[in-house]
């Protein structure tokens, strides 16, 4: 299946795996663009696990795809070592750059600035707030937060307490898995009581909270945690240090639902500490961010619409188009599904 082309006619003149049409004014194309154009990548973080994995992924799928990579950056969570290394890179040539801005509202000035310099920027996992950009690669992270909600209200009976793990609301994600996690419970499940702890994204917020929340109610039967990369660890280390790891079928068992698909959660998920996560592809993120950045710098264009590698591209406003890959609910009867990236990495 091929997405629409921009423009219709350009579909007699070339096919290529997805759908694209060249460009000749296109950011990127000419002299310095085409094959061979050095290409950066920033890496967001290295202190969680699922964008380490996302890191070993960079590498393989440049060299795959002929992509001449430049040695990557890590801004380590932090807006301004992002831009330092977004500067850094346009110097060094880079002629496209993919990113995971962490704060999706202050990167808008730096996104600017690469625009009229005509480098163009494609993030990942993350959406800008303001500023454009070539393209997203990210999944529906809204369904992130419906599909935690969904599972937890079953498996509560649509009665309990939940504590949730809130990524950074200065991220896009953070703020679509909330809401849609708030707007499930709201409408769906009103009889379950959730304690929203905003975290930034840090385990050690993440497990002082739910230390505090265990203390004033005993009886939480449910976490959902937006991110396993970070909130896995010590959310298992609290709950064994109160003897509170134990089977669903015993009453004091506490449902937990996650986010990522980290082989760290799939563990756990065949271990019975952690019931189900949302597998965010970070095979698919690397080889797909990498994807749009050559064929940006060689000028082709994308236009919404469905893509022939089971995702869909949609305009989330004027100058944002956004690849929203599958990014499926893992839970003990599919954990073993060797489709999964957490089931390949390393093998």
């Amino acid at each position: 299946m091929r997405l629409r082309l921009l423009p219709p006619l350009c579909a007699a003149a070339l096919v290529v795996s997805l759908a694209a049409c060249s460009s000749t004014d296109s950011p990127g194309s000419g002299a310095s663009g085409g094959a061979g154009a050095p290409i950066a990548v920033d890496l967001p973080r290295a202190d969680s696990d699922f964008w380490n994995s996302y890191a070993k992924y960079i590498p393989q799928y440049a060299k795959e795809s002929g992509i001449n990579l430049m040695t990557p950056t890590n801004s380590q969570n932090d807006i301004a070592k992002l831009v330092a290394n977004t500067q850094a890179l346009t110097s060094q040539g880079a002629k496209a750059i993919v990113m995971a801005p962490q704060d999706t509202g202050a990167i808008a000035t730096t996104l600017t600035t690469l625009e009229q310099k005509q480098i163009p920027v494609v993030t990942v996992d993350t959406r800008p707030d303001k500023g454009n950009v070539y393209m997203v690669v990210r999944a529906d992270n809204r369904a992130y937060g419906q599909q935690a909600c969904e599972f937890l209200g079953q498996k509560l009976g649509g009665k309990g307490k939940v504590v949730e793990f809130q990524g950074a609301l200065s991220s896009v994600n953070g703020r679509d898995r909330s809401e849609a996690f708030a707007e499930c419970m709201q409408q769906k499940y009103p009889g379950i009581t959730v304690f929203a702890e905003p975290t930034d994204w840090e385990g050690t917020k993440a497990s002082a909270a739910l230390q505090t929340r265990l203390a004033q109610h005993p009886d939480i039967n449910g976490i959902y945690m937006q991110a396993g990369g970070v909130f896995l660890a010590p959310t298992l280390q609290l709950l064994r240090s109160k003897n509170l790891i134990v089977p669903p079928s015993d009453p004091k068992h506490i449902f937990i639902v996650s986010n990522d698909g980290i082989p760290q959660e799939f563990d756990s998920i065949r271990k019975g500490e952690i019931d189900a996560t949302v597998s965010q592809p970070a095979d698919l993120y690397a080889k797909y961010a990498l994807f749009y950045a050559k064929a940006a710098v060689e000028g082709k264009t994308f236009q919404p619409g469905k893509t022939d590698h089971d995702s869909t591209i949609v305009q989330v406003r004027a100058g944002v188009l956004e690849d929203q890959l599958p990014a499926p609910l893992v839970t003990k009867d599919n954990v073993d599904d060797t489709a999964l990236w957490g089931n390949q990495i390393g093998k």
